[in-house]
C-alpha cells in the first residue's frame, strides 16, 4: 500500500488493483501503421551542468527501450519532441541517437519502421531569417537522417513563425524539402499547446485557413508525402482533415487525448498513429492494434480505452511537459535504472501529477512489474517528503 497525494491537497491510501499486461509481439499483421515517439534516458553519473551542457545519454538503456517497443510490433518515431528536441537535447545528440537507432533497427528481427525528425535546431533563430537559410538548415539534418537510413519527418520549425512567414514562404520551403527527399516524407503539425513558439504555423492562426493551405501543399505532390502527423488535440478537426487527404496519404494522429476513437475510425476513414503516448502505454497499444486487426472491437476498446485517462493526465496542460510522464513510466516499469532526464526535465511535473499517473497506469494495466513500480513510487514519495508510515 502507498500513501498518495491528491489534487485537493490530501493524502490517501492506495492499493494496486490493476491486472498488468504482459508485453509480447503481435500474432497477426497490424492494419494501422503505429509509431511510438520515444524519450532519451540520461546517465546520471556522467551528467554535468544539466541546464547548460549537452546531455549525457545512457545509450545502452536508451536503445534497450527502443528494442522493447519494437519487440511489441511498434514502429519508432526517433529524435522527435518526445526526445526533448529543443528542450534539453541538441542536434548533435539527436544525430547520434538516429545513427545508433538505425543500426539497431536494421539488426532487429521484426525489421521495424523508423522515421526521424529533421528540423533546424542546430541553428539559432537569429541565423534563420530567410527561406533559403531555413531550407539549408533542414537539408543539413535531412541528409544525416537519410544517410543513416531513416525516413524523414519534417518537424515543425520555430524559425518560420519567428519570421512571420506567409503561406507563400511555407510553400517555398516545403516544396523544396518534399521534392528533395529520397522517399516520401511525413509532415508535422504541432499545436501551440506542445510548443507555444509554433503558434500560427502554416502562415495563419486560423486553423481552417492553415488546414486549407497544407492540404493544397500535399495535393501538389501526394506521391512524395507518406502522411501528416497532426497534434492539435481536436478530434473533430482531425476527422474532417483526414477525409480531405488524397488517396494513399495517411493521417498520423498525434492526438494524445482522443487517439482511441481516431485510430478505430468512423467506418469510412481512420487515423494511423505517431504518438508519444504509445511509448508510455506500449503493451496496451500493441495488443489493442492486434485486436483491431482481427476486427475484435470489444477487445480493442477493453485494452485501449482505459489508457486514455492516463494519456490525458500525462499530456495535461502545460502539455509540453508530457515527456516527464513518458520517462516516469519507463522508470516505474524497470526499463531504466533512474528517473533522470536531460536538462533535469523530470522537475517539470509535481508529485501529485506523478501520483495521478501511477494510479491511472495501474488501472490501465500498463504497470507491467507492479511490485517494482510500487517500490519505486514509494522512493519518489519519500524524496518529496510524503511519509509512507
Amino acid at each position: 500500500m502507498l500513501i498518495l497525494p491528491t489534487e485537493d491537497f490530501r493524502l490517501e491510501p492506495y492499493r494496486s488493483t490493476g491486472t498488468p499486461l504482459v508485453p509480447r509481439a503481435p500474432r497477426v499483421a497490424l492494419t494501422r501503421t503505429a509509431f511510438a515517439a520515444a524519450h532519451v534516458v540520461s546517465d546520471p553519473l556522467r551528467e554535468r551542468s544539466p541546464w547548460d551542457g549537452r546531455p549525457a545519454v545512457d545509450w545502452d538503456t536508451t536503445l534497450a527501450f527502443r528494442h522493447w517497443l519494437w519487440d511489441q510490433g511498434l514502429g519508432l518515431a526517433e529524435a522527435m519532441d518526445t526526445a526533448q528536441r529543443g528542450m534539453g537535447v541538441d542536434w548533435e545528440t539527436a544525430k547520434e541517437l538516429v545513427q545508433r537507432t538505425m543500426v539497431a533497427a536494421k539488426a532487429h528481427p521484426l525489421r521495424p519502421r523508423v522515421c526521424a525528425g529533421a528540423g533546424t535546431d542546430h541553428k539559432v533563430l537569429a541565423e534563420l531569417t530567410t527561406p533559403e537559410a531555413i531550407i539549408a538548415a533542414y537539408e543539413h539534418q535531412a541528409e544525416a537522417i537519410e544517410a543513416a537510413g531513416g525516413q524523414l519527418i519534417l518537424m515543425a520549425t520555430r524559425a518560420l513563425p519567428a519570421i512571420g512567414a506567409s503561406p507563400e514562404v511555407y510553400a517555398q520551403v516545403y516544396r523544396r524539402l518534399i521534392d528533395g527527399a529520397a522517399q516520401p516524407v511525413i509532415l508535422h503539425w504541432l499545436g501551440k499547446m506542445f510548443d507555444p513558439a509554433l503558434a500560427g504555423y502554416w502562415g495563419s492562426r486560423d486553423v481552417a485557413e492553415a488546414s486549407d493551405f497544407v492540404l493544397s501543399l500535399i495535393a501538389e505532390n501526394p506521391a512524395k508525402v507518406d502522411g501528416i502527423k497532426i497534434s492539435l488535440l481536436d478530434q473533430a478537426h482531425e476527422e474532417a482533415f483526414r477525409a480531405r487527404l488524397p488517396e494513399g496519404v495517411r493521417l498520423y494522429t498525434g492526438d494524445d487525448f482522443n487517439y482511441a476513437a481516431l485510430i478505430e475510425g468512423d467506418g469510412t476513414h481512420h487515423s494511423h498513429a505517431l504518438l508519444g503516448a504509445f511509448a508510455a502505454i506500449a503493451p496496451a497499444a500493441a495488443q489493442a492494434l492486434e485486436a483491431l486487426a482481427q476486427d475484435d472491437r470489444a477487445a480493442y476498446h477493453r485494452l485501449l480505452v482505459p489508457t486514455v485517462p492516463l494519456s490525458r493526465e500525462i499530456f495535461r496542460a502545460p502539455t509540453r511537459f508530457y515527456k516527464a510522464g513518458v520517462a516516469f513510466l519507463s522508470w516505474l516499469n524497470g526499463l531504466q535504472p533512474g528517473f533522470v532526464m536531460p536538462a533535469g526535465f523530470q522537475s517539470s511535473r509535481d508529485i501529485t501529477h506523478y501520483a495521478n499517473v501511477y494510479r491511472l497506469a495501474d488501472a490501465a494495466g500498463v504497470l507491467v512489474r507492479p511490485d517494482l513500480a510500487e517500490a519505486r513510487m514509494r522512493t519518489l514519495l519519500h524524496l518529496h517528503g510524503v511519509d509512507q508510515g
